[in-house]
């Protein structure tokens, strides 16, 4: 039995959950709706404020499936409850970020400023000119748009300049000697 997978998800109040014939998973809750197709060998059951996850058969596919199945399942019921967030920092001088309407602007070194859209149920937050929050209901769409925004100019390791997570440890390495 799957360590994670044998776990009933707690279905908060406020908290719809329907799977139609063709296995989609719709979670409908006070902060919004997500959908996700499973995989058939899984079979889903409510009951008691619960949802339990349990496989047909014990296949290996079945078998890696079963935890998955059941912890995507939490992390929509979980989304459209509280949400998830990213916070990213900035360091180096001169880096900052800002909100232009709904946009995040960022100026990390490059000619040019970098410029991200929200929309698909992502917002961004500026609390200060070195401090990022991305917000969602989706963590996967949040963990990929705070990504992308890393990815613009990540760390670099001699300096420790650029989009860092937040508490994120950057290794400094030792620059080079004069001879």
């Amino acid at each position: 039995m799957s360590r994670i997978g044998k776990h009933p998800i707690a279905v908060a109040n406020g908290v719809a959950i329907t799977v139609d014939d063709h296995q989609v998973v719709t979670v409908k809750g006070p902060k919004g709706t997500l959908s996700q197709r499973v995989s058939s060998e899984m079979l889903l059951e409510q009951k008691d404020g619960q949802l339990t996850v349990t496989r047909k058969g014990d296949s290996k596919q079945q078998r890696s499936l079963h935890g998955l199945t059941r912890t995507l399942i939490n992390n929509m019921v979980l989304g459209v409850t509280t949400g998830f967030e990213k916070k990213l920092e900035i360091v180096g001088t001169g880096y900052k970020a800002q909100m232009q309407g709904n946009k995040l602007v960022l100026n990390v070194g490059y000619s040019h400023p970098v410029e991200f859209e929200q929309g698909d149920g992502i917002s961004f937050e500026v609390p200060a000119p070195t401090k990022i929050t991305v917000k969602g209901i989706d963590k996967q769409k949040v963990g990929q748009i705070a990504a992308n925004i890393r990815g613009t100019r990540p760390p670099e390791p001699y300096k420790g300049k650029g989009i860092r997570y937040a508490g994120e440890h950057v290794a400094q390495k030792e620059g080079k000697t004069g001879k």
